[in-house]
Order: C-alpha cells, then structure tokens, then sequence
C-alpha cells in the first residue's frame, strides 16, 4: 500500500479543494462559479451574516473578489445549477446530485428532526395543506402561510410554527424545495417541477447503493485524499454504506487505499481522473470560512494541518477563547493565523476583532502580518467596506495593527 508523507497528503487535499493555482486575474464568470461547483459540490448555508452569507465565502476563498449575483443566479435561476438541500447540512448542492439525494428524502419518517415528523404523524391534514398552497401560490415563504401571531415565542430558539415545521418536512421528502433566497434570506418554497431542471426531474432514481457510490465519488474527488469518516461526513453518509462504495470505488479503479504518515487509520486517494498528481508545491493565501468543506470536518482538520478548530459562536462570550465568527488564515500550505472577522457596515469597516499566531507555523510573524493585511484590504473591498480596523485582542493584534497602520 503507497504510504503518503502528512506534507503530500496536504497538497493534495489543499490541491482538490481549488487552492492548487493562484485566483484568476481577471473578472469571475459563470464559467468559474461552474468549475467550483463541479469540485465542491455543494456550499453549505447558515443564516449568520456577521461577515458574509456562509455559502458566498468559499467562492470568495478559491477565486477571489467575486459577483455574488453568480451564485445567486446558479442556485435561483434557470438554467439552474445549485439546489437546496440537506447534503453536509443544510447547504447549496450541485443540481445533477439531486437524484442521488432521493434516498434521504425517502428516508424521512426514520430520519428527519422530531419536530418534522412530529407535524406528519399528528397533522398529516396541515401538512397537505400547506403543499396545496404551495402548489397554488409558490414560490411562497413560510410567513406569507403562516397565520397572523402563528410563531411561538415561549422559548429560545428558531421558534418554527406548524406551518414552518409542515413545510420543512416537505422539504425533506423532496414535495417542495426552494426556488430561491429573497432579501431576508427566507427560503422561498415552490414544488420541485416548478424548480428543477428538465433533465434532473427526469433522470431514473438510483438505489441507494447506487446513490451512495455517487456522493462518495464526488467526496473523494473533492476531498483528494480522506479517511472513511471524512468520506462519510462529505455528504453525512451511514458508516456501513459508505464503506460499501468504496469497496466499489476501489474496484472500478477510482479511489486507492493509502497510509498517511502520522494517522492512525486507512485513507482513499482520488484516482478517478487517472494517475493521481501529488503538487510539489501549494502557493495558497486565502481566509477559511467556518463552514468552508477544507475544515468542516474538525478531525480532519486537526489531523491534516494540526489546526485545532472549534466554531464558538454558541459559546458565552466571555468563555470563548478565539472570537465569535473566526475565520483561520491559509498561507502555503498551512494555517498561519486566525481572526475574528465582522463587516461593521454601519462603520464600514472590516473588523478584526480578535487576532491570533497559529502555534507552530513556520512563517515569521512579518510574513503573516503582511500576507494577512493584503488579504483584509481585499475582503474589505469586495464587500464594499472602506477600511479596515484592527481590535486589540489577540496576541497578532498588535503587529497586525501596525502594519494595516503602515499602509494607510
């Protein structure tokens, strides 16, 4: 069995993910948001807008100062080429997936939130409904269903209504799924005829066996190098059914089983697009979302590049140890620094309001701080913020603070 080096094993990971060449030096097209599409597969969504929508930064990360009107046309406009879906969580997915998710709406009444199966079993007469009007008035939001003072507000949380939860199930099954976001980031739900390419509605449904070789091909090609867990938290896959396709993955001559160096368990290398390319070198510099899939599987992270990554915006402020939305800094072929980033756009300014040396990189502490003020001022940039300020917390803060000093 080949044995891997952890420092090959990186740049094949960072190299599958986009960070193998520099960002284009000329405007982003379609033709560019496709190419991450076809590698990612699916950019997962979160409401938190401290900084950006989460779905927009990992496109930010791999290409730079982009037209968040792409990625909005890809997954809201025909010829559509996202959908919206519980694929690592609640995320944008390549369109031509969507037959290989049908097992997990399928899945359902075992596998959907309490709350959601709740809704089915004790209102099914709401629950049809619900999709009644959604077939009569779609794309419709879950407030423009909801009767007036339908939401509860007896307890923390999202606080769903009924009709929130019955069409939330409706996602799930796959009757309803989302046309598109309006301004307020409301899911706006129409039935899937009304949404999903010709195509796509078309195409046979797989077995799950089937369904589940495509999504671990498409983890292991999006990944480059991986551990079955790793294959299985791509998509959040059953253990056993993963390991099932990649038993056939290898067989087919798409995946082949390898050590790395310093993990303690097996890892697959991508060989579907021929003999695998191990880059001699990875000139990365990119700030990394918290939900960006080069770190959304924390083991792998840590594993891979010794980043010990924990998301602490759940924490009680004056427990968290790094910040509220922290965004680790890549430079190379490693993690130099971490920040705590927010668009103060009643400033407009981009805050940094944590900064951190990552412990044990190799980089000298002017490198990091000059590679990492180039970075903000770009950010800063493409998100229409005049300046950036840098907090003093932090043990980078105050080199970091100097030099975005020096520049002004």
């Amino acid at each position: 069995m080949r044995e891997l080096s952890l420092a090959s094993a990186r740049r094949v990971a960072l190299a599958a993910q986009g960070f193998g060449r520099p960002r284009p030096q000329r405007p982003i097209t379609m033709r560019d948001v496709q190419g991450q599409i076809d590698r990612l597969a699916q950019f997962q969504v979160d409401s938190i807008n401290v900084l950006a929508r989460a779905h927009q930064l990992p496109l930010y990360s791999r290409l730079g100062a982009y037209d968040t009107a792409l990625l909005d046309r890809a997954a809201g406009q025909a010829p559509r080429r996202l959908f919206e879906y519980w694929g690592h969580a609640a995320s944008m997915v390549d369109v031509r997936l969507e037959p290989a998710l049908r097992f997990r709406m399928a899945r359902a009444r075992d596998e959907a939130w309490g709350g959601m199966r709740r809704i089915a079993q004790e209102q099914p007469d709401l629950v049809a409904r619900v999709r009644r009007e959604v077939a009569e008035r779609g794309p419709v939001t879950a407030r423009q269903l909801e009767a007036p003072r339908a939401r509860q507000r007896d307890h923390w949380g999202w606080n769903w209504s009924d009709t929130k939860r019955a069409l939330e199930w409706l996602f799930w099954c796959g009757e309803v799924t989302a046309a598109r976001r309006n301004a307020s980031f409301e899911r706006e739900y129409d039935l899937p005829e009304r949404v999903l390419p010709p195509a796509v509605l078309q195409t046979p449904t797989p077995s799950s066996q089937e369904a589940h070789v495509v999504l671990v091909r498409r983890a292991a090609r999006a990944l480059g190098v991986a551990s079955e867990r790793c294959l299985a938290d791509y998509f959040r896959l059953g253990r056993a059914e993963t390991r099932r396709a990649i038993a056939t993955l290898e067989e087919l001559g798409e995946m082949e089983p390898v050590t790395v160096a310093g993990w303690s368990t097996r890892a697959w290398l991508w060989t579907g697009d021929g003999q695998p390319r191990i880059p001699r070198r990875i000139h990365a510099r990119a700030l990394i979302s918290p939900f960006d899939p080069l770190i959304f599987e924390r083991s792998r992270a840590l594993s891979l590049f010794g980043l010990d990554y924990r998301i602490e915006i759940y924490v009680p402020q004056a427990r968290r140890r790094h910040g509220y939305y922290v965004h680790p800094f890549l430079v190379g072929e490693e993690f130099a620094a971490r920040v705590d980033l927010k668009a103060d756009r009643a400033a407009s300014v981009l805050r940094v309001k944590s900064s951190w040396l990552e412990e044990g990189t190799s980089h000298p502490v002017d490198v990091v701080t000059n590679q990492l003020a180039d970075e903000l001022e770009l950010l800063a940039r493409w998100l229409g913020l005049g300046a950036v300020v840098v907090d003093d917390a932090g043990d980078l803060a105050d080199a970091l603070a100097a030099e975005v000093q020096r520049r002004t």
